[in-house]
């Protein structure tokens, strides 16, 4: 049975004002009191009320700059005290979660690396526990929702309420033109999972380049989401790191306006109307799918049982590859991508193969 997550939506956390999107934005690092306090000045400028930047930064080789530390608090207290900006930055240990409370940091966000750990994900939630501040959970690196509802679940047990998720892509090493993976077929999952939960995107790293944020900023927001966790630096080019995908505050500026927001729905009478006769014709549809998925599984009970008569061996791998490629090649015709045709014809085969196993038992 999974746990049900006992969650205060973002719009009550106090943190941000309309209109959409919320936007969290600040550089990678924190780099020199100038740069964090000039960055912060920009924003502040134009309404950006969540300024965020790391602290303690997780590098892949050592020896690469790997934040200033604590000391980079004070700077983050001072941007609270000059331009009354509520502060975030990442915890990965129960050190960093304590020194942020002593720092008075309003919102801590978790990375994807450590997401992905639930023995550091427990130390955090313990070290939580008892108080009162947001939580922003990043996906794993990994396309695994599993984990990230499980790290969300220990925050929670924890007593944290105030919890949020930022979907910021996974790793691959297939050549794509992102940084990472946009995977919005999970962010689509969680979301519907947990719709009163606030759900960020993260587009500075899901594209490792500037010139992809727009694009994929909007399609978070085409998607529905609430807000966007943004790099911005005010000097970019001088950054000490991922200074490829972060924008200075006047770029940043004329994104966010750039942006369409989608409204969850609409009062227009003929919209409803129309919407409702579209997705009654959906159901029929559905419902039909699962009438002929359930013809398919019988035949397929009645293919195990004919095998198991003559000796014969579940998987013909020929056979399955001729299929599949002779119904990618048909959906091509019907305006249907061969990534949808292939992720279901796979899930139909892996049940097939499930109902056959089952009759040769």
């Amino acid at each position: 049975m999974e746990y049900e997550l006992d969650i205060i939506p973002g719009t009550e956390w106090g943190f941000f004002t309309l209109p959409r999107p919320m936007c969290i934005a600040g550089p990678c690092s924190a780099e020199t009191e100038e740069q964090v306090m000039e960055t912060a000045r920009g924003l502040s400028a134009f309404g950006i009320h969540v300024y965020r930047a790391g602290i303690w930064k997780p590098r892949t080789h050592p020896g690469s700059f790997e934040g200033v530390g604590t000391p980079g608090l004070k700077w983050l207290r001072k941007v609270k005290e000059t331009y009354g900006m509520k502060v975030c930055t990442e915890v990965a240990s129960e050190k960093h979660v304590l020194e942020c409370i002593k720092y008075g940091v309003d919102i801590v966000w978790i990375g994807a690396r450590t997401s992905a750990n639930p023995f550091l994900m427990q130390e955090i939630a313990d070290a939580l526990e008892g108080t009162d501040i947001p939580v922003l959970v990043k996906n794993p690196v990994n396309p695994d929702i599993d984990l990230w509802v499980g790290a969300l679940e220990r925050l929670n047990r924890a007593g944290i309420k105030k919890l949020g998720v930022i979907h910021r892509g996974f790793s691959t090493s297939a050549p794509i033109l992102y940084r990472n993976d946009p995977g919005w077929k999970l962010a689509i999952e969680m979301r519907t999972r947990y719709p009163q939960m606030a759900f960020f995107a993260d587009p500075s790293h899901m594209a490792g380049d500037r010139k992809y944020l727009q694009e994929l900023s909007q399609r978070a927001m085409d998607l529905g989401l609430d807000g966007l966790m943004v790099e911005s630096h005010c000097n970019p080019a001088c950054a000490l790191s991922d200074a490829k995908q972060q924008l200075t505050p006047h770029d940043l500026q004329n994104l966010l306006e750039s942006l369409v927001i989608r409204e969850n729905t609409s009062d227009n009478e003929a919209y409803k109307d129309g919407i409702e006769a579209l997705r009654a014709r959906i159901d029929v549809i559905d419902d039909n799918l699962i009438k002929l998925l359930a013809d398919r599984m019988e035949v397929s009970r009645k293919i195990g049982r004919y095998k198991k008569e003559h000796n014969v061996a579940i998987i013909q791998a020929g056979r399955w590859d001729a299929l599949l490629a002779a119904m990618v090649a048909r959906a091509r015709e019907k305006g249907i991508s061969e990534e949808a045709i292939t992720a279901i014809m796979n899930a139909i085969h892996d049940e097939s193969v499930k109902v056959q196993n089952e009759v040769l038992r």
